[in-house]
């Protein structure tokens, strides 16, 4: 005899179980921003990241335009940072050259692995070798160019 008809004949009431609610949902999309500026610095934002750090560096037509990265000057943390100003410099065997802010924000992080090896730059301007993570409150500052425009114009 099953449970249920057990249930009835003792003069039990049968509840069945109720099924698992479940809802649906609409995954949750990651999205990285990812700019570039006149000067050839990239600044990338991943918009599942509320407390808004950026992430910049050199890209890899500028690191392949020095050559060589032999230092990099990497600026204090927590120092504010002025869109289109420098914060740092980038030295290669046949030139130095300043890196500019594309936004303002204040520097969180430093990529210390450069003080050791700058060459991390040359090879991987835009992963391994970033410079630096800021605070910032949005990546609307003027002549930032998605990667198309960027590349467009690298090759003008």
């Amino acid at each position: 005899m099953s449970f249920r008809i057990a249930t009835r004949l003792a003069g039990a009431r049968f509840v069945a179980p109720r099924a698992a609610r479940t809802f649906a949902t609409t995954p949750r999309v990651n999205v990285v921003i990812k700019k570039y500026t006149q000067d050839h610095e990239w600044i990338s934002l991943d918009t599942e990241d509320a407390s808004k750090i950026a992430t910049v560096g050199i890209t890899s037509y500028a690191a392949q335009s020095l050559g060589d990265v032999v230092y990099v000057e990497l600026p204090p943390l927590t120092s504010p940072v002025l869109a289109g100003e420098p914060f740092g410099a980038v030295e290669s065997v046949k030139s130095a050259s300043d890196i500019m802010s594309p936004v303002a924000g204040e520097v969180v992080a430093v990529n210390e692995a450069l003080n050791d090896k700058p060459s991390i730059i040359n090879a991987s301007p835009e992963g391994e070798g970033w410079i630096v993570k800021l605070k910032v409150k949005s990546l609307e500052a003027e002549g930032l160019m998605e990667e198309a425009e960027y590349k467009k114009f690298t090759e003008e």
